[in-house]
């Protein structure tokens, strides 16, 4: 049991990365350093360190002004493009080391793909039509939703991941019935 909840915990840390790189890496950093809750085995263990905990508080802060300030941010998107799916694959990997079967490269790749998916969603399509709809005016609200999203997200990863296997399900489900509403409109009807 303690394998699957330490994978949904992954999932629940590398979707997080997805939407902020460095909030997910943050609170393992601070989890594994300051608590018995996540024990991180080398080499991950190397985000407990001081000096990465600081260095990744100056990457929030940066990404977190980068993506509120209007025409800034979608500079910042570009290249978040990169660098959230690479911190998906440090969490995920980081996360589910902790049962050691999970093989690294596995790990690497799923969080590549799942903070990708997530970032390609939120990059490609969510805020694109935030700023078309409002002017880039919600851009900002928008932002701030999902850097608390990323936070309760990451906390819960860890502390709650059988949650976080519900909340995935409940998402997914809703994301294809979306999409299979919107496929049947666009039918026409005879």
């Amino acid at each position: 049991m303690e394998a699957l909840l330490s994978i949904f915990s992954a999932f629940g840390l590398s979707a997080s990365a997805g939407l902020n790189a460095y909030i997910p890496l943050l609170v393992i950093a601070l989890l594994a350093r300051y608590t018995d809750l996540l024990k991180l085995q080398p080499p991950w263990d190397a985000l407990t360190s001081p000096w990465v905990i600081g260095l990744l508080l100056i990457l929030l802060m940066i990404e977190f002004f980068a993506d509120k300030a209007p025409a800034v941010n979608h500079i910042n998107d570009i290249i978040q493009t990169f660098v959230r799916p690479t911190a998906g694959a440090i969490a995920f990997a980081a996360s589910a080391g902790v049962i050691g079967d999970l093989h690294p490269v596995l790990a690497l790749g799923l969080g590549i793909i799942v903070a990708g998916t997530v970032h390609t969603v939120k990059a490609a399509a969510v805020r694109p039509a935030v700023t078309a709809a409002t002017a880039g005016i919600g851009n900002t609200p928008v932002s701030i939703l999902e850097d608390m999203i990323s936070t309760i997200l990451s906390i819960l990863a860890v502390v709650i991941p059988l949650l976080i296997a519900v909340l995935m399900i409940l998402f997914t489900s809703w994301v294809v019935w979306r999409l299979w509403r919107s496929a049947n409109r666009i039918r026409p009807t005879a």
